[in-house]
């Protein structure tokens, strides 16, 4: 298993630089730079020679190789650059911005565990019955829906009708401001991880190792302890997985409508404003946190089913 860890953390080095490097190729073809977008947010045009010494003064002059290459050198020293807005490093920036983005992100996972597992573990042990029925559409509903469509009834409903819950913003941090925007982000893992308990479970049911333990008078409750359980929490987890990499993603719409202070509005800003440094960390941050998550719901596979052999 040290092994396997191992072998996984050399593995992001690659994927990081082809990222880091996939920025830069995107952000040097598009034109414009730092100076001139700050000249066209209504305020007026910069002259050029303040421009051409903003461009200087932030090396954007440089081939973009050498820019690269000075880049990865500071990555390699956990530095990631200074803004060029605010001239603060980029990790205190990122710093000041992910508790936001970590609490969305548990919120709606949360959501959509608490409610997604149950509702496709019932379906599939009544199948074909009102209650699989509902379930299903209520699932492909979650699915079909927009997110930020979900947001705007939400906040319509909840907050300017019955005024129950604040519309948008992030408060002192409290609960409150934080279940409408995590309810709209969670829908849609919700749906899938309902999906997906289902045809897991259905399929379990179905095998012979489950009818062998029937047979053998195990009753309906250890089948499902023994057997149900432990085979489906293994494709279960693996969705989980991945949807925290679409969740992080997805954010960065959720946090714009609800004026969340998270890493998502952080990057749209930034991209508007062609603040590549910030923009390059902040996508890292979501690959890297991304590929964390995806290797620790590996560890945890293989610890409740043994079978799985990474070695």
């Amino acid at each position: 298993m040290l092994q396997y860890l191992v072998r996984r953390i050399v593995q992001m080095v690659p994927i990081l630089l082809a990222v880091a490097l996939l920025i830069f190729v995107v952000f040097s073809v598009i034109p414009g730079t730092f100076a001139s977008s700050v000249g066209a947010d209504g305020r007026g045009m910069l002259d050029d020679k303040v421009i051409e010494r903003m461009n200087e003064q932030f090396g954007l002059n440089d081939p973009v190789y050498v820019r690269f290459g000075q880049y990865v050198l500071d990555l390699m020293q956990l530095d990631l650059g200074d803004s060029f807005r605010t001239r603060r490093p980029v990790v205190e920036e990122l710093a000041s911005r992910a508790l936001p983005t970590l609490r969305l992100i548990a919120g709606s996972m949360l959501f959509a565990i608490l409610i997604g597992l149950p509702l496709g573990f019932l379906a599939a042990l009544k199948p074909g019955t009102l209650l699989d029925s509902v379930s299903m559409v209520t699932a492909v509903s979650g699915l079909s829906i927009p997110k930020f469509w979900l947001g705007l009834l939400m906040m319509f409903l909840f907050a300017l009708t019955l005024g129950w819950l604040p519309s948008f913003g992030y408060g002192s941090g409290g609960v409150r401001h934080l279940i409408l925007p995590s309810i709209a982000l969670g829908v849609a893992p919700m749906a899938l991880l309902a999906r997906t308990t289902r045809a897991a479970v259905l399929d379990i049911l179905n095998a012979d190792f489950v009818r062998t333990a029937r047979s053998k008078g195990m009753s309906e409750i250890r089948v499902v302890r023994w057997h149900l359980v432990r085979n489906a929490l293994v494709i279960v987890l693996t969705t989980i997985g991945l949807q925290f990499g679409t969740v992080i993603g997805e954010a960065v719409v959720i946090e714009q409508l609800f004026s969340w202070p998270g890493i998502g509005s952080l990057m749209v800003d930034s991209v508007t404003l062609r603040d590549i440094p910030v923009v390059q960390g902040c996508i890292l941050v979501i690959v890297l946190f991304f590929l964390v998550v995806n290797m620790l719901i590996d560890v945890l596979c293989a610890i409740i089913d043994p079978r799985i052999k990474y070695d």
